[in-house]
């Protein structure tokens, strides 16, 4: 090797003097007298005096010297072929950052890494050796293996003083430790173990580790626990044990599993601590820091802190939330007179009173002094947080009774919604707070919105429905007729029913007034229900008085939220009732029922069709408007919406519109009624286009029963001259 070098050296001395092609030629000679000497200096796997293997770029070995057989207790046969990985001991399979060491060399380009690792005989025995790692490289210089020398490297211990120094960190060790055989019976625990169970050794050897089990933990718990004792890798966790008095308690555990020479379990150990203490005053922090030591509920800290999450998810959705500021009146005066644990007991009272009567996903919280907050994360319609307001504030109006005392107390509740008033936390409360101090300076109302807008939307929303309420009981509803005339003959061929308000002190209310509220607050069910019965009923008072030979066909309309599976049943009851048959009837639904759960709304239509009643889609063009349901659904009539009609024959947009739901319409042969119409124009442009029918003013306006009925007796038709 001492000549590759001289030639190495004399090779340099004359490339510093040369140029050109000569130059070129010297430095090939030199890198080939480079490469003799680097192989000279690489150990050989056919060194018998030296442990060495050579393994390919993925680690397979590929050359086994004896000395490495000597070392680990393989023959060449034996190991050629396989996979490093088997060298390495089971519990440090994971170490070196997840990476193998001996691929280190590729990983990093470098030549001649060095690293100590822990390696395992074939006889089970770990031993440390000292590995150097050489990268080989091919004829055309590309990397193309490895050559890994390793050196055994004298431990510190003998056998003997590493097994009793082994024996006496488990037995001094401040964790228990258990250790249980293939069997799960326990074999070995220390005085740790007996210290925090209460198990002495004598009580636990031979039991298995159910000894300790407290029952809290689901199967699925258990089994990852289980199958961490069978060998499917080391587990870290907390563990709720119980200890022999019975007494439950947290437990920081870690499982690992040790393996014989032919690589099965033999036992497994497990090393735990009692982590009570840590709990207990991780959960007295936490409990200092977010609850109201008073009441238990939430204080400001964690309102804010889950306002705030609920604030970044509204963002995202643009869903509504809100925030109430509630002040408790008379707490002050009831405090001095009776004494601070009265007052005290009757906030905590109040506390439990409002939780009562919030849902379980609203959180309540403690303010200070006599003021709670309530943040509503998700509400339909931003009314619908007074609807709240009314239940906290109900929930005052009785006496509250504490010890022997029956005490009356009121509040004031201010109300801001996000993301509309604020956006953060601070400013919510800050406006929830400006507009309860306003409500306590309204003697007509105990809460109020910070907008004065909202305010008055949400005052107007409850006094509807309180008052609808009412009419429905009352008998203070009614329907109109509005006729359908035909475009080709003139004739009324039908007519729509239509809900109508007989208001005590408004007078004749419209539906657009009051059927969102109903829509909102679950009254359109009772509402839908009088309606179908009150058209019924009145086809019923017409076929008696003789008039059934020229009443044409009565459409009612109905909510998505009465579209249930019981829909046809209902349907089928109410005619039998009246004996009305069911071509009398039509039905007219809205788009936007058509877009949920498409089997099962089909299914309901299929049965009410199959009863020989007929489904018209109104507002055509307003929703949801996809041609694949009007291939699905059964429906033969299509209503044009007012709001295309409006500015027939001018509006160019309107015209396009018109004609082609007219065209798609002829297509798939179904019926057109055109609503709202006003003019004689829009009449022509639609009969041009060829649409079947109209509704509007311009013929006529909705009727009571009694002068629709007039208008079939004297046969009014459609004037279609200009």
């Amino acid at each position: 090797m001492l000549d590759a070098i001289e030639r190495c050296l004399a090779l340099s001395r004359r490339a510093s003097t040369e140029q050109g092609e000569a130059l070129a030629h010297t430095l090939a000679t030199l890198q080939a007298t480079l490469a003799e000497a680097h192989a000279l200096m690489t150990p050989s796997v056919d060194a018998d005096d030296r442990a060495v293997l050579e393994l390919d770029l993925t680690g397979y070995v590929t050359a086994w010297s004896p000395g490495a057989g000597r070392m680990f207790g393989y023959t060449a046969d034996e190991v050629l072929g396989r996979h490093v990985l088997f060298l390495y001991t089971p519990d440090n399979l994971g170490d070196e950052d997840g990476s193998i060491v001996e691929l280190a060399s590729e990983l990093d380009g470098k030549v001649g890494v060095r690293a100590d690792v822990r390696r395992r005989r074939k006889d089970g025995a770990v031993i440390w050796v000292r590995l150097h790692i050489f990268l080989r490289h091919d004829a055309g210089g590309e990397p193309s293996g490895m050559l890994v020398q390793l050196t055994a490297i004298d431990q510190a211990l003998s056998a003997s003083d590493k097994v009793n120094l082994h024996a006496r960190i488990i037995e001094d060790s401040d964790q228990g430790v258990l250790i249980t055989d293939a069997n799960e019976r326990i074999v070995s625990v220390n005085s740790s173990f007996t210290r925090i169970t209460g198990y002495s050794q004598e009580e636990s050897i031979g039991q298995t580790p159910d000894l300790l089990r407290s029952g809290v933990h689901s199967p699925e718990f258990r089994a990852k626990v289980r199958a961490a004792m069978r060998g499917a890798g080391p587990w870290r966790g907390e563990i709720v044990g119980k200890r022999k008095n019975g007494e439950l308690f947290p437990q920081s555990v870690t499982i690992s599993a040790v393996r014989d020479a032919n690589g099965d379990v033999s036992h497994t150990f497990s090393l735990f601590s009692d982590i009570s203490e840590h709990k207990d005053a991780e959960a007295r922090m936490q409990r200092m820091a977010n609850y109201d030591p008073l009441t238990g509920l939430p204080n400001l800290c964690l309102l804010t802190q889950l306002v705030g999450q609920a604030l970044m998810e509204t963002r995202r959705t643009k869903a509504h939330g809100a925030m109430l500021v509630v002040e408790i009146t008379r707490v002050g005066a009831i405090s001095d007179t009776l004494g601070a644990d009265i007052g005290n007991a009757l906030l905590c009272e109040i506390g439990r009173l409002f939780r009562q009567a919030l849902r379980e996903a609203d959180v309540l919280a403690r303010l200070d002094g006599h003021k709670f907050a309530v943040a509503l994360f998700k509400i339909e319609k931003r009314e619908h947080a007074g609807v709240v307001a009314q239940k906290l504030l109900a929930a005052l109006a009785s006496p509250i009774q504490v010890a022997s005392h029956s005490l009356q107390v009121g509040g004031h509740i201010g109300i801001t919604v996000y993301n509309d008033d604020a956006h953060d936390v601070p400013t919510l409360i800050r406006y929830a707070d400006v507009a309860m101090g306003r409500a306590a300076q309204n003697i007509e109302s105990g809460f109020l919105f910070y907008s004065e807008e909202m305010n008055l939307r949400a005052k107007e929303h409850l006094r509807i429905e309180s008052e609808l309420r009412q009419a429905i009981a009352n008998d203070e509803l009614c329907l109109y007729y509005q006729p359908k005339v035909s475009l080709r003959s003139g004739r009324i061929v039908g007519a729509e029913a239509l809900l109508r308000w007989r208001h005590p002190e408004r007078g004749l209310m419209a539906p657009g007034v009051f059927i969102p509220v109903a829509e909102e607050s679950g009254l359109i069910l009772d509402l839908g229900s009088w309606v179908l019965e009150q058209a019924c009923r009145q086809i019923g008072v017409w076929r008696e008085a003789g008039l059934d030979a020229i009443v044409p066909p009565i459409a009612i309309n109905l909510s998505a939220r009465q579209f249930d599976a019981g829909l046809p049943g209902r349907v089928a009851a109410v005619l039998e009732r009246h004996g009305v048959q069911p071509e009398q009837l039509n039905l007219e639904i809205t788009e936007s029922l058509l877009v949920r759960g498409t089997e099962q709304v089909v299914d309901i239509m299929n049965r009410l069709v199959a009863m020989g009643m007929s489904l018209a889609l109104d507002d055509f063009g307003t929703g949801y408007s996809s041609l694949a349901y009007l291939k699905k659904f059964p429906i033969s009539t299509l209503k044009i919406d007012r709001s295309f009609v409006i500015g027939l024959p001018y509006e160019e947009n309107d015209c396009a519109i018109a004609r082609a739901i007219v065209t798609m319409a002829q297509q798939l042969r179904q019926e057109i009624v055109a609503e709202g119409v006003e003019t004689p124009e829009q009449m022509r442009f639609l009969r041009e286009l060829g649409c079947d029918q109209l509704q509007g003013y311009l013929f006529s306006p909705p009727v009571p029963a009694a002068d629709f009925a007039a208008m079939l007796g004297e046969g009014r038709r459609l004037a279609f001259a200009s």
